[in-house]
């Protein structure tokens, strides 16, 4: 059994840049998804947020619209509603990296508004990253490697990953309205970027770092990381 620590979004608005506020949060099948997996495979999973919030779930992600119909939106609404790890998270600021064997961020523009600058994630990532253990984020949860230094330099650098990509933005018609890009940001950090078609499945496995490009991504970068652990 793996200790497993989900960094997750305390970010429940994402500021566009006109200064507007976007109603955000974490991607629901980027997280009920992939904390179902680990927990049946017998994993310990303890969700940290900025603060020790409740992670918000964006409500989008819970409508039958966002993918998987009435049952598929029943089902995360149920997850969420009953799984204990998002009601009592921990604060990220007090986490010891040597409690875990294992870290995961899901998706969600959450990330974008708070992960990306918070610099207890990125130590977390970082340190995680430098110890051999096995990472995985999904979707705009690569946001939170932005704030991952190490001696002044991206500690991703030269990294392959996947994320949501600037063409999955703008046909999510946010582009024009983002601060900036997911895409442009990481690569921006000397991070190696690859993308599949718009929202299709497409997980990158580099090292003990494994990515998910989209919330089609969920389960197969659920199971790489699964893979990683044993």
């Amino acid at each position: 059994m793996a200790r497993m620590l989900f960094i997750m979004t305390g970010a429940d608005e994402w500021t566009l840049n006109d200064g507007t506020k976007h109603t955000t949060g974490y991607w629901a099948e980027e997280a009920v998804i992939p904390l179902e997996a680990f927990k049946h495979a017998g994993h310990e999973v303890t969700v940290a947020t900025p603060g020790g919030v409740v992670p918000p779930v964006d409500p989008a992600s819970l409508t039958e619209a966002a993918g998987g119909g009435a049952e598929t939106a029943a089902h995360l609404r149920t997850a969420i509603a009953t799984a204990a790890e998002f009601a009592k998270p921990v604060d990220l600021a007090g986490v010891d990296p040597d409690d875990f064997d294992a870290v995961f961020a899901p998706g969600g523009h959450g990330p974008m508004e708070d992960l990306a600058a918070n610099a207890d994630s990125g130590r977390l990532l970082a340190g995680a990253l430098r110890d051999g253990k096995p990472v995985g984020l999904v979707c705009h949860g690569l946001a939170a490697l932005l704030a991952a230094q190490d001696e002044g330099v991206n500690a991703f650098a030269g990294y392959r990953v996947t994320g949501f990509s600037n063409a999955e933005e703008r046909l999510a018609r946010l582009a024009d309205k983002a601060p900036w890009l997911l895409q442009d940001e990481l690569e921006a950090a000397g991070v190696v970027f690859t993308a599949a078609d718009p929202f299709t499945p497409h997980v990158q496995v580099d090292r003990n770092l494994v990515t998910g490009q989209n919330p089609q991504s969920s389960a197969a970068a659920a199971e790489a990381l699964g893979d990683l652990i044993g």
